[in-house]
């Protein structure tokens, strides 16, 4: 029988003249009945109003007659994103379908952006729905008395999970949540709160209607749905109270190349997808409203001044989004987007979500997305909506990027898409949880340590180990005991409490996870914000210097109390900024399909338009040397004025083939010793010696590629101390080791890195076991190295058969790892086009079309595995 609730949605889409499609009209069902668990649907599929309606149709069956008078009810949903971006597009639209139905409800929003005034508005009287963000409801967390704020909460929504999965931010919903489950258990369940508590820890089954809250979370597809679930709802969800629920909706994509029209004289490296601009923009004139994505701030920035110059007639109808943009630019670029009044916005990855942006109906994606689902979600922002075919076009960077480009659309095909690993004992935001508690009511160890037991995250926290932490926001643990700015919690009468009104106010400043170089704002003289860009970038200009920022040429002025002032420049020279974090390695899943894509290249087949188009670049490979099948593993050697250059091509991924070139140099210099220069990119890596590297020797070695004693050979071909120590100064950070300042006057970021230097140097001295040292080299293994990854190539590897080249020239596949070595050097006067020409003529490598006389090749060696 249909529910009050259900008819009231039902006359509503009626009236809407919409169709309510099957997986809503499940998740109606699993949410009316008592469920919690994941939904999982594409972006444009009407995700939102999924979870939403169900909502309000149980509030509705409670009420069946009084519901449109039922106001001032206290907080019943929090839904949280995790972009304040996200926030405006879904109020609006929750709010709309209120009014509609006649609920006499407030939606608003806590975020970062939120007015002082907004903020005591809410602390006064909060609304029926709250979209929020994780550090959001951490503050709130930290309020005196903060359980009334959730004592009417029915239902707690995380939106777009999978960007939070595998981050310190999807910790930190965790954590969250564990307390709100806590906050929302029913009386009559147990006796007290402590009995609960202890009931859990004994693993006995708590439903979903003991706690009195259901959780949901959307997420988009990835490759561990079901973990991702388990992660969410924490170990003391039952599986027969969580459910799945899958859109299963067949998103229309229509995926194009661009390929150049002369594929002869396409370089073989180097950021030239500018060079394509003319087809780009034809493109761009044939659409309605165009989105260009690319991989980072730096080359928004390039690509918009470059249409700017050459394309004038598009001032005043395009714009650019990134997060270095002032909050009210980007707001504006949203309404404009809105309101069908941009024809281009030039982005970055701040328009990845759920932003419902109806006209836009053409996607360019300038270079690999280096991620399956990252580039879904991208092309996912054109036809947004129901039923549309998202168009998106990809614009290869360098030649071989189109590989990446075929193997892109084989992956949507097949279903590839990446999952995302949960983090696991962060003990840095385990350590600001236990102190944003501290700031509120305080808390009681037994209970808090079962609490966070129950989360995915914290599942293996031994007693142990949560007493050195209790050890140290209490007494600074055995290294800070005599330091009073480490003494931050004190216990009375077992009672964890922050009584210092400073540490309090200081901790709440701090609350997050999201750590970032230091950040100056950039204003104009006469008034206004345009955003942020980063310390170590202005403290190179001096006054009178110009640079492009916001779209906009500039004149730097001078820095005051954290503040770049600027005039408007008339010049159309001018340096761009960079920020930190750029560069984004291959992931393993689409790594994986662009070996199968190689393996069909080396047998032959030419099914996609991407191989067809770069068939002279594989048939000089061939030629030079040798297109590896998947049974294969090529390493090519040849000798020059630099000295004896080896090339490994395990198309891994950028951070995999670091961690193997240094591991595989160390090794080679236990049979001789040498010292390497090292070169790598995606697809492959380079040592460079001096003197003869004895390869054949190193072949010959059965452990060459074995991944016997790897953490130790790791540790002694890298500077592990150093990663580590990288590692170490957003840990301290995060666990409220450094104070980073007060709005408006924060510290230099040089004084903070000095501050967690001393502080790594001190507990790696005196107190080895510390926890925070430990997960900073645990981080720099997974995160930096990618440690799981580098193994499971070196087990691939071992299986394969070894190819060994001597080769006269660099071929098109070393080509651009030898080009990546020369964006490192510093002290030169030429631009890199220039010394890439350069290297091209002096190796006879300029073009595929018309390559230098070639001599005849020495034989290559074979090697099998095992020789």
């Amino acid at each position: 029988m249909t529910s009050k609730g259900q008819q009231v949605i039902q006359q509503w889409y009626a009236e809407k003249k919409w169709e309510q499609f099957p997986f809503q009209a499940e998740m109606m069902d699993a949410y009316l009945g008592g469920y919690s668990g994941l939904l999982n649907a594409p972006t444009g599929s009407g995700k939102t109003f999924a979870l939403f309606l169900p909502f309000l149709a149980g509030f509705i069956n409670k009420h069946p007659d009084t519901y449109k008078t039922q106001q001032n009810n206290g907080l019943l949903m929090l839904w949280i994103t995790p972009l304040r971006a996200l926030t405006n597009d879904i109020r609006k639209a929750m709010q709309e379908a209120c009014d509609e139905i006649g609920l006499p409800w407030r939606i608003m929003t806590r975020t970062g952006d939120t007015s002082a005034a907004e903020k005591s508005a809410l602390k006064k009287k909060l609304p029926e729905v709250l979209l929020t963000t994780p550090e959001s409801l951490h503050l709130m967390l930290a309020q005196k008395e903060y359980p009334k704020l959730f004592s009417q909460l029915q239902v707690v929504v995380i939106d777009e999970w999978h960007e939070l999965l595998g981050t310190k931010r999807g910790v930190q919903v965790e954590l969250g949540l564990s307390k709100l489950k806590v906050l929302s258990l029913k009386p009559e369940v147990l006796s007290s709160k402590s009995e609960v508590l202890s009931q859990k820890s004994k693993n006995l089954e708590l439903n979903t209607h003991d706690f009195g809250l259901k959780i949901w979370g959307i997420s988009a597809t990835i490759g561990n749905l079901e973990q991702a679930a388990e992660v969410l709802l924490g170990n003391d969800f039952p599986q027969q109270q969580i459910k799945m629920v899958r859109a299963n909706l067949e998103k229309k994509l229509d995926i194009r190349s661009i390929i150049p029209k002369n594929i002869e004289n396409y370089s073989w490296a180097g950021h030239i997808g500018l060079k394509l601009l003319p087809e780009v923009m034809e493109i761009v004139a044939k659409s309605k409203t165009t989105l260009i994505f690319t991989n980072t701030r730096s080359q928004s920035e390039i690509w918009y001044h470059a249409i700017l110059d050459n394309y004038p007639e598009y001032a005043g109808i395009m714009a650019m989004h990134h997060g270095s943009l002032d909050n009210e630019l980007r707001n504006w670029v949203e309404a404009a987007l809105h309101a069908e009044a941009l024809k281009l916005v030039v982005c970055t990855s701040s328009l990845d979500l759920g932003v419902d942006f109806r006209p836009v109906d053409t996607v360019v994606q300038v270079g690999s997305p280096k991620g399956v689902a990252r580039f879904m979600q991208r092309a996912g922002r054109s036809g947004h909506h129901p039923g549309a075919t998202s168009l998106a076009y990809f614009v290869p960077t360098h030649s071989l990027e189109l590989l990446e480009g075929a193997a892109l659309k084989e992956a949507i095909k097949d279903k590839i898409f990446e999952s995302r690993d949960p983090m696991l004992l962060t003990m840095d935001v385990l350590i600001q949880y236990m102190v944003t508690l501290a700031v509120s009511d305080g808390f009681r160890a037994e209970e808090l340590f079962k609490e966070i037991k129950t989360t995915y995250a914290f599942a293996d926290l031994s007693r142990n180990e949560f007493g050195q932490l209790l050890d140290f926001i209490t007494s600074g643990g055995k290294t800070l005991a005599q330091y009073d700015e480490f003494l931050k919690v004190e216990v009375e009468n077992g009672l964890y409490k922050v009584n210092s009104r400073r540490v309090a106010m200081r901790h709440r400043l701090s609350i997050g996870t999201i750590t970032s170089e230091l950040s100056i704002r950039v204003k104009w003289l006469s008034g206004g914000s345009l955003g942020t860009i980063e310390e170590s970038f202005v403290s190179k200009l001096k006054p009178g210097n110009t640079f492009w920022f916001a779209g906009r040429s500039l004149e730097f002025v001078r820095v005051k109390e954290m503040t770049a002032f600027v005039k408007k420049s008339n010049s159309t020279k001018g340096i761009i900024p960079s920020w930190n974090g750029g560069r984004m390695p291959l992931s393993s899943q689409l790594a994986a399909v662009f070996r199968l894509k190689l393996d069909e290249v080396a047998h032959g087949l030419e099914r996609d338009v991407e191989i067809k188009a770069l068939k002279p670049l594989f048939d000089l490979q061939q030629q030079l040397s040798h297109l590896p099948q998947s049974h294969e593993f090529l390493i090519e050697s040849f000798k020059s004025k630099e000295g004896h250059h080896l090339l490994f091509y395990p198309f891994e991924g950028r951070l995999v083939h670091e961690g193997m070139a240094s591991l595989l140099a160390y090794r080679i210099s236990k049979i001789k010793t040498a010292s390497f220069s090292i070169a790598m990119n995606d697809y492959g890596f380079e040592l460079l010696a001096d003197e003869d590297i004895p390869i054949e020797e190193a072949l010959e070695d059965a452990g060459f590629f074995s991944i016997d004693n790897l953490i130790d050979d790791i540790q002694h071909s890298l500077n592990a101390n150093e990663m580590a120590r990288r590692r170490f100064r957003d840990i301290a950070h995060i666990g409220g080791l450094v104070f980073t300042g007060y709005p408006g006057q924060q510290i230099k970021n040089r004084h903070l890195q000095a501050s967690t230097s001393l502080l790594f140097e001190v507990f790696s001295e005196y107190e080895p076991d510390n926890l925070l040292i430990r997960q900073a080299y645990n981080e720099a293994l997974a995160f930096q190295l990618e440690e799981f990854r580098l193994r499971a190539a070196l087990q691939r590897i071992q299986k394969q058969n070894i190819i060994l080249k001597v080769i006269e020239r660099p071929t098109p596949f070393a080509f651009p790892i030898m080009v990546d070595s020369l964006g490192r050097e510093k002290l030169t006067t030429e631009t890199l086009e220039e010394r890439i020409a350069k290297m091209a003529r002096s190796y006879g490598a300029e073009g595929v079309a018309e390559p230098a006389e070639r001599k005849s090749r020495k034989p290559g060696i074979t090697r099998k595995k095992g020789f």
